[in-house]
């Protein structure tokens, strides 16, 4: 970053540089940071990229243990409305470097993508290893030079980039330089999230970081529930909130609540909901193929001398931990009243009273605010400054969707870069 007065800290000097001769440093080696690097690399730009970890692409590589969904092949409109809110502000990144282009940039590694049965796309071999190694010799050859275990601890008094390395802590000056520190979650792979604190002081818009794909706890479970079925997955079901349509999928039932794909897919709105009102009610459809009717008819079935849990067996295959739910949800005269019973097992309401903590979630929402940025990820307060990835105010479901908008907004921001480095006086 170029050099802050000490007057007006928000206020770096600049000095004249072309982009050729131009040195960016780069704060993070996710994919974000890393795309970025690529991008000035490919335009003759100087490239120092620093990571407080022992390696880069460590959450990366996490994300790929369960087979590396790297996008989705869903139409573009669909794939746009996935990050809801700030769809707006994600379009022109996707538009710049969206699916498609992404799936491109991985063959051109030398990596073969296939679309799943979900319509979610995955490396042939399913794994971000041979990927990032790929990546990263590529990003070598050109000239990018990465330094780990060097962490960005701010700014000094005169602008200097501070960081703390095994030699001690250094100082950097750039011409430009891009934070890409990814969100609040997962500290022990880099994402703490304390990169808010600097910002904060220099006068940058950020929203609070919150949970994001995430878990839920709920009041309490009984102790059948935590001892007999905490860890058991709930397969074959769907989940609304409020009037929503129920989506389809499975999730598992926790010692404090429940989480899982399903859940992740739907934590963005329950987690607001229990921001405004305490607590947020979903409810969870057992049998999703089967209508109220038939489920009602179904159970009016004569049971002769058989205990309600074998009929509901026999006669809908409910037992385990779906048996479990519905007794735990309902009372026992719902039990009584096969109109009543049918109702609770296509709607059981579940009432989910926070998230588990942030460090637990898969990614989480809030961080540096769109309109804090120009349309190159510039910050307004510090000029020279560009923001990129997951620590900017965005969030959407796991799928793919989180990794493509870390891609694309990165190839902006080094885009911008090289752009500002271009037209600067």
């Amino acid at each position: 970053m170029p050099a802050l007065s000490r007057q007006t800290a928000a206020q770096p000097m600049t000095r004249p540089s072309t982009p050729s001769t131009s040195h960016v440093a780069i704060i993070g080696g996710g994919p974000a940071g890393l795309m970025a690097a690529e991008v000035l690399s490919q335009a003759g730009i100087k490239v120092d990229l620093y990571d407080g970890m022992p390696s880069v692409g460590r959450k990366f590589l996490l994300a790929g243990v369960g087979g590396m969904n790297i996008t989705h092949s869903e139409a573009y409109p669909a794939f746009l409305s996935r990050y809801a809110e700030r769809a707006p502000q994600i379009a022109p990144l996707l538009r710049g470097f969206g699916a498609e282009a992404l799936c491109q940039w991985i063959q051109d590694l030398g990596i073969d993508t296939f679309v799943g049965s979900s319509g979610r796309v995955f490396p042939t071999d399913m794994k971000a290893a041979p990927l990032l190694r790929a990546w990263l010799k590529r990003l070598r050859d050109s000239g990018v030079v990465i330094h780990t275990r060097h962490r960005w601890v701010g700014w000094n008094e005169n602008g200097g980039l501070r960081i703390d390395s095994p030699e001690g802590e250094k100082t950097v000056q750039a011409d430009a330089t891009l934070l890409a520190l990814g969100g609040g979650s997962w500290a022990r792979l880099g994402s703490d999230g304390a990169w808010m604190r600097p910002l904060e002081q220099r006068g940058v818009g950020l929203a609070p970081l919150q949970p994001s794909n995430c878990g839920f706890e709920v009041q309490a479970w009984s102790e059948l529930m935590v001892s007999k079925f905490a860890g058991s997955p709930l397969k074959n079901i769907a989940i609304g909130l409020n009037d929503d349509v129920p989506r389809l999928g499975e999730c598992v039932i926790t010692a404090t609540g429940i989480e899982g794909s399903l859940i992740y897919a739907l934590s963005a709105p329950i987690r607001e909901a229990i921001n405004r009102h305490g607590a947020a009610t979903i409810h969870i459809d057992l049998l999703p193929g089967r209508p109220v009717d038939k489920v009602q008819s179904a159970l009016s079935k004569p049971r002769g001398s058989r205990s309600m849990a074998k009929h509901l067996h026999s006669q809908l295959g409910i037992d385990g931990v779906k048996a479990a739910l519905l007794r735990e949800l309902t009372s026992a005269e719902t039990f009584t009243d096969m109109a009543l019973l049918a109702q609770a097992i296509k709607a059981l309401p579940l009432t989910l009273v926070k998230t588990r903590p942030l460090d637990e979630a898969i990614s989480s929402a809030g961080g540096v605010l769109f309109e804090a940025m120009d349309e190159r990820l510039m910050l307004k307060q510090l000029p020279g400054v560009f923001c990129a990835g997951e620590m900017l105010d965005w969030e959407a479901p796991t799928g793919g969707y989180l990794l493509t908008a870390c891609f694309a907004s990165g190839r902006a921001a080094g885009a911008g870069i090289v752009d500002w480095l271009k037209h600067r006086r």
